[in-house]
C-alpha cells in the first residue's frame, strides 16, 4: 500500500513524542540537580560558618595556663575513712616542683628536648600537622582504637595543663585549639621554659629541675650535654626508658639517647666530634624510695601506695599524680593507736599494732612505728616477730575441726617430754589435768604440745595457713613444736588470722584502700572485698569461747575484764623473749599488737627484765590493746559472741598423768 509524502508513519509519529518527553525530563532534571547544587553548597556554607563560629567562641573561651596551676592538682591525696580528713600527700621530696628560668637551662640541654620531641619548634605554628591527620584518620576508624597521637612541645605544654591520659579526638581538638592560641600570644622561649618547667620525667619527677636532681643529684645549670639527652630521651615513656626498671629498659634508653644525639647533629645543635665523645650513656642515680609523710602515717602512705599497684596503677601512674584516696583508716582509731603505742612502749622496743573489721578487712587504725622518715621497716607489716603462744589458738581450730570437743582433758604438768622433746611451761609451773579451755586461757606448752600430738602438727599448720597466716611465713612447719609459735608472722597476718575467727570463719583478705579517683584522668576504684568460708561457724564459735578464758579469772589477761564487753584473745611470749603479743577480738573489731627490740639492722632481740618491763603478752601488750580499745569502741554497740556450740561433743580421753 502506497504513502503519501506528506504522511508519517504512527510508528515514526510515536518515537518523536517519546524523544520530546524526554528532552523535558532532561531539562526538568537538570533544573532539579542545579537546584539540589544551590542548596547543597547553600548548607555546606552555613554549616562552614557554623564551625568557623563555634572554633572562634572557644578559641576565645579557652584560657592560657600557666605552670603553677598545675602542682596543685598533680598532687595525690590520702584521706581518712570520713574522705574529707587529710592524711598525708603521696609525694616524693624529689618530686617538688621547682620552675625555673630559662636560661638556667644550658643551650645544649634546651636543643636536645628540641632534638627528641619538635625539631620544627621555632618555625611551626604550635601544632603538627601531619600529627593532626594521623590523628583524625585514627579517630575516624583507623585501627579501631580511637587513640591519636603527633604532638609538638606547645601540644605537650597544653596536654599536661588539661591533665587527662585519653586521647581521644575531642581532647585533641581542645589540645590543638589551645595550642595555636599559646603559639600565637607567647614567645617560643616562654612556651619552651613552661613545657620544660612542667613536662613529666619519670621517677615522681615534674620539671626540669626536678628531674636534674632525681637522675644526676645536681642543679639543672650544671646539666651536660649528655645529661641532657638522657633527660629528653626519657619523656618519651620513662617506665620504659628508665635504666633503674632492668637491662632492656637501658638498651632501650641508649637507642633513644643516641637518636636524640643524632638529631642534634642533624641540626647543627652538635658537632660530629663533640657526638663521638658523647656516645655512652652518662652515669645516672638510682631511684631514691620515697619518704612521703614523716611520723606514724608515713608507713600507711607507703602501705597505700604498695596497694595502689596492686590494684592496676603503675608506679607511673601514681607518680603522675592527681589522685585522691579515701582509705579505710578511721582517725580517732588511729590516733588512739599511736597513742597507745607511744605511752606504753619501752625506750629501745619498738613494735606494730593492726585493728580490723573482720567483716571485710578494711584495715581501721596501724601503727608500723614512730617515724617513717627516720625508719622504713613497718613493724606491723614486715617485721619478723616469733609468734610465741599468739599461735596456739590454730592448734585449737584444727582440733574443733577434727571433732575433739573443749572437754577433752590434757595433762597440764611441767615438765614433760612428749614425742621425744621435753616441754615447760612459763615459769615452770603444772597445772594437772586441764580441758582445752582452761589449758588456753592459761596459755599451758605442756597441755598444748600434747593436743599437738594427738591431732597431728600439719593440721595446726593447715588451721593457721587456712585462718590466715600465709604459707610463706618463716618458720611455718609440720614440727611436733609449731603449736608454741616457732613461726614468725607479721602483726597484720595475726591481725587478719584472728579476725577469721572473730567473722565466724569468714576469710577476708585486709586492705587499706577504700576508694580512689583522680583529677587527672576518669580512673575510679572501690574496694569490694569478697569473704571466702574458711571454717565452719561452728568450729569458730567453740575456739572463740576457749579464747575467752584468756581475760577470764585465772586467765593472762584478766585485765581486760574492764572492757564491760565480750572480748576473746590470746597472749604470747616467744623463746628468749624476742617477741610479747596479744591479740585479741570484740565481735566488731580484731587487734593484734607486737612488740620486740630491734638491734641496727631491725632484727628482733632478747628483752629483759632489767630494761624495766614484764616481758609477757599479758603485760605491755594487752596494755595497748586495752587503751586502744576503750577510745575506738567509744560509740561502737556491744555484742555478744556467738554461743559455743560443741559442748556435747564426747571428749576425747586423754592418758592419765603420772604425778
Amino acid at each position: 500500500m502506497s504513502q503519501s509524502k506528506g504522511e508519517v508513519p504512527t510508528a515514526a509519529g510515536g518515537a518523536g513524542e517519546h524523544a520530546a518527553e524526554h528532552a523535558a525530563e532532561r531539562t526538568g532534571w537538570r533544573r532539579a540537580a542545579v537546584g539540589t547544587l544551590k542548596w547543597g553548597s547553600m548548607s555546606l556554607l552555613a554549616l562552614f560558618i557554623i564551625m568557623v563560629v563555634a572554633l572562634f567562641i572557644a578559641y576565645k573561651a579557652i584560657s592560657i595556663p600557666k605552670p603553677n596551676q598545675l602542682a596543685a592538682a598533680q598532687v595525690s591525696i590520702i584521706y581518712y575513712a570520713d574522705g574529707t580528713s587529710e592524711m598525708d600527700r603521696l609525694v616524693a621530696p624529689e618530686a617538688n616542683r621547682e620552675s625555673v628560668p630559662l636560661d638556667r637551662v644550658p643551650k645544649p640541654v634546651q636543643e636536645a628536648h628540641l632534638a627528641a620531641e619538635d625539631r620544627g619548634f621555632y618555625t611551626n605554628s604550635g601544632v603538627s600537622a601531619s600529627g593532626i591527620l594521623r590523628a583524625i584518620k585514627s579517630g575516624m576508624g583507623g585501627g579501631g582504637n580511637g587513640q591519636v597521637g603527633g604532638s609538638t612541645i606547645t601540644q605537650q605544654y597544653v596536654k599536661n595543663y588539661f591533665l587527662s591520659s585519653d586521647r581521644t579526638l575531642s581532647r585533641k581538638a581542645r589540645e590543638i585549639l589551645l595550642s595555636v592560641k599559646i603559639d600565637g600570644q607567647l614567645s617560643k622561649s616562654e612556651i619552651l621554659e613552661n613545657y620544660l618547667n612542667t613536662i613529666y620525667y619519670g621517677r615522681g619527677a615534674y620539671g626540669i629541675q626536678s628531674a636534674a636532681r632525681t637522675y644526676f643529684d645536681k642543679d639543672v645549670s650544671d646539666l651536660t650535654v649528655s645529661e641532657g639527652a638522657v633527660l629528653a630521651s626519657v619523656i618519651n615513656a620513662p617506665a620504659l626508658y628508665d635504666p633503674a626498671n632492668g637491662d632492656e629498659a637501658r638498651t632501650r634508653l641508649a637507642n633513644r639517647y643516641a637518636y636524640v644525639l643524632d638529631g642534634m647533629v642533624e641540626e647543627g645543635w652538635l658537632s660530629a666530634d663533640e657526638r663521638a665523645k658523647d656516645a655512652d650513656l652518662p652515669k645516672i642515680q638510682p631511684v631514691r624510695r620515697s619518704t612521703f609523710g614523716s611520723g606514724p602515717t608515713g608507713y600507711i602512705s607507703e602501705g597505700v601506695r604498695k596497694e595502689l599497684t596492686t590494684i592496676g596503677l603503675s608506679d607511673d601512674d601514681i607518680a603522675r599524680g592527681g589522685l585522691r584516696i579515701t582509705t579505710t583508716i578511721d582517725k580517732k582509731a588511729q590516733t588512739a593507736a599511736v597513742s597507745a603505742m607511744k605511752d606504753h612502749l619501752p625506750d629501745k622496743v619498738t613494735g606494730g599494732l593492726v585493728a580490723i573489721r573482720p567483716d571485710d578487712g578494711a584495715v581501721i587504725a596501724m601503727y608500723g612505728g614512730a617515724d617513717y622518715a627516720k625508719t622504713q621497716l613497718n613493724s606491723a607489716t614486715q617485721a619478723i616477730l616469733q609468734a610465741g603462744s599468739n599461735f596456739k589458738p590454730f592448734a585449737l581450730l584444727a582440733a574443733v575441726r577434727d571433732g575433739l570437743s573443749l572437754n577433752t582433758v590434757f595433762n597440764g604438768n611441767s615438765p614433760q617430754t612428749i614425742g621425744g622433746v621435753t616441754i615447760n611451761n612459763f615459769g615452770h609451773t603444772s597445772y594437772g589435768p586441764v580441758d582445752m579451755r582452761r589449758m588456753t586461757g592459761r596459755s599451758i606448752n605442756t597441755a598444748f604440745v600434747a593436743l599437738n600430738e594427738r591431732i597431728g602438727p600439719d593440721k595446726t599448720r593447715q588451721a593457721a595457713i587456712d585462718a590466715g597466716i600465709p604459707e610463706d611465713t618463716p618458720g611455718l612447719d609440720d614440727s611436733l613444736t609449731n603449736v608454741l609459735g616457732s613461726s614468725s608472722p607479721h602483726v597484720i597476718d595475726m591481725a587478719s588470722a584472728y579476725s577469721t575467727i572473730a567473722a565466724q570463719g569468714e576469710r577476708s583478705t585486709p586492705h587499706l584502700i577504700e576508694k580512689v579517683t583522680s583529677k587527672t584522668s576518669d580512673y575510679t576504684y572501690t574496694a569490694e572485698p569478697k569473704p571466702v568460708r574458711a571454717f565452719d561457724p561452728d568450729i569458730t564459735a567453740d575456739v572463740t569461747d576457749a579464747l575467752t578464758y584468756t581475760v577470764k579469772p585465772g586467765g593472762t589477761a584478766t585485765k581486760l575484764q574492764g572492757l564491760g564487753r565480750d572480748v576473746a584473745g590470746k597472749t604470747g611470749t616467744s623463746e628468749e623473749n624476742k617477741s610479747a603479743w596479744f591479740t585479741g577480738f570484740v565481735p566488731q573489731l580484731t587487734v593484734s599488737v607486737g612488740m620486740y627490740k630491734p638491734d641496727k639492722a631491725g632484727n628482733a632481740t632478747q628483752m629483759t627484765t632489767r630494761e624495766g618491763f614484764n616481758l609477757t603478752g599479758g603485760a605491755i601488750p594487752a596494755d595497748i590493746f586495752m587503751d586502744f580499745m576503750v577510745p575506738t569502741l567509744e560509740d561502737v554497740p556491744k555484742e555478744d559472741f556467738p554461743l559455743p556450740t560443741g559442748l556435747n561433743r564426747n571428749p576425747v580421753n586423754t592418758v592419765t598423768p603420772t604425778y
